[in-house]
């Protein structure tokens, strides 16, 4: 079971920017590509493509959680 954890974290400016960077997302791009044509991967680019994936997810999550708290938040 998954438990919820809060943690505060300071985000620097350009956060929007949070993401994978070029090599990485390019990366990823080749293996799914690969995948999607039917190509095999071994199991190590699997977890590989897998993780990377996890990641993107994850990244994706604190930027959109971010970009919700700097609307909520009241200017000072």
């Amino acid at each position: 079971m998954e438990t919820p954890v809060s943690f505060e974290i300071e985000m620097p400016s350009g956060w929007e920017a949070v993401r994978l960077p070029h090599g990485v997302h390019h990366r990823l791009q080749t293996l799914l590509d690969r995948q999607d044509a039917g190509q095999g991967l071994t199991p190590d680019e699997a977890d590989e493509a897998q993780g990377l994936v996890d990641l993107s997810e994850w990244l994706s999550l604190v930027r959109l959680r971010s970009e919700r708290v700097v609307r909520e938040t009241p200017a000072k």
